[in-house]
């Protein structure tokens, strides 16, 4: 029987790369198995959990919610989950992805108009200055 690597938290991070808050983050928020603790009060993680840091990391990477990733791993993780369930959240997300796209295509045009519009020369009026004194529409 082989026995699971002790690691601690610095390691875990050095190892995925991934910030200790973050990870403590990540176990508050359910998307990473709280690990065993020492008599000491100390975290002991695994090589478990070095691979579904990983996996939160790159999940988190492509934008995903931390209630996303909890449906992925609730899912089985990379070891189970149902591809079309994945699927099916993976497509919910890339409508938010292309709406913020969207967005932000509009924002550009917006912001280009507007410096467009900007003499730049140190006159009184400012095109950019004009935009950014008008209220939030939102």
């Amino acid at each position: 029987m082989r026995v699971e690597e002790s690691i601690a938290i610095g390691e875990l991070s050095r190892r995925t790369g991934v910030n200790i808050e973050t990870i403590r983050y990540f176990e508050r928020v359910g998307v990473l198995a709280t690990p065993p603790r020492t008599s000491g009060g100390r975290r002991v993680y695994g090589t478990g959990h070095v691979r579904a840091l990983g996996f939160v990391r790159r999940a988190r990477e492509l934008g995903f919610s931390p209630a996303e990733v909890r449906a992925i791993l609730s899912l089985g993780g990379s070891a189970q989950a149902s591809c079309s369930e994945v699927r099916e959240i993976a497509a919910h997300h890339l409508e938010r992805v292309r709406a913020k796209m969207e967005d932000l295509a509009q924002l550009e045009s917006l912001l280009a108009a507007t410096i467009d519009r900007c003499e730049g020369d140190g006159a009184a009026s400012c095109a950019v200055i004009d935009l950014l004194d008008q209220p939030s529409s939102g």
